[in-house]
Order: C-alpha cells, then structure tokens, then sequence
C-alpha cells in the first residue's frame, strides 16, 4: 500500500455485557476493563475516499492490547506514543473531547454493543507517521505498553 500511515495511540474500552441505549450515568455498569489500542489509518485513504472503513480496515491496522485492566478509573491516565524511541504524542484522558461516559451512550444509541467488543476513544494531538521497519510503543498509565513493528503489507503477510 502506498501512502502515509499514522499511529494514533488510543485508550480502549472492553465492553462487559449487552448494552443498548446506555444513559451516560450508568456508563460503568457495562464496562468489562480497558487497554491499549494503535488505530493505525492510511491517512490518504480517508481523504480519497471521504470515509473511513478502508482506511482503518486493512489486516494488522488496530493491534490492541497486552492485556485488559479491569480496575482503572478512564478519567485522568497518561498517554505516550513513541516511534522508535523518539516521542510523537502525548496527552491525557482528562483532555478528551469525548469522555467514555458519553461514547458508551451515544454509540449504544445506535449500535447494541455486545461483550467484548471494544471502543478506541480518540487519540491525542502530535506527530504521527512511522515506517516500514518502525516500532510504535502506546503507553497509557495503568495499563502498561503496547509495542508493535510496522512491516509493509507484503512482509507482514509472507
């Protein structure tokens, strides 16, 4: 593919159990846990194509991960995304311009979320491209690190 990539280091919400028309008080009640997520976009897709399904579909595109954490307050956590070493953006939950309680009642209002899917909540501002042979380390305080190389469509499938 060719094109610019961009990471976009995002906190990621584990949904718990059925959710439908969630008001945003009982956002919690449906929460399995939280962790990290790389919504990587083929930038030049989004635009040419005026949304975003391809852009943001491609094999390997949202790693996500290590782990889930179930006890963890979403309002207040660091975030840091590096790209081989040298940092590219940073930010923190407070700052979102949708916070997770408004997310979860208004894609519940649309969409019934079912056990195990996720929501990637947003990523903050800052430099984001990276390369083949790149590595893109997320960080989210609480959580701990998600790190993954960047390989061409080609190496990553062979």
């Amino acid at each position: 593919m060719e094109g610019r990539i961009t990471h976009e280091g995002e906190l990621v919400v584990v949904i718990g159990r059925i959710a439908k028309q969630v008001k945003a008080e009982d956002w919690a009640d449906y929460v399995f846990g939280y962790t990290i997520g790389n919504d990587v976009s083929a930038r030049d897709q989004m635009f040419a194509d005026g949304q975003w399904a391809r852009a943001k579909g491609y094999d390997t595109f949202a790693p996500i991960g290590p782990w889930i954490e179930t006890e963890l307050d979403p309002d207040g956590l660091e975030i840091r995304t590096w790209v081989d070493g040298e940092p590219r953006r940073h930010g923190n939950t407070h700052d979102m311009i949708h916070k997770v309680p408004e997310l979860i009642a208004y894609i519940s209002d649309v969409w019934t979320l079912l056990p195990g899917d996720i929501i990637m909540t947003g990523t903050p501002s800052g430099l984001g491209g990276f390369l083949h042979g790149q590595s893109v380390d997320i960080e989210i305080s609480g959580i701990g690190t998600l790190s993954n190389p960047a390989l061409n469509r080609d190496e990553s499938t062979a």
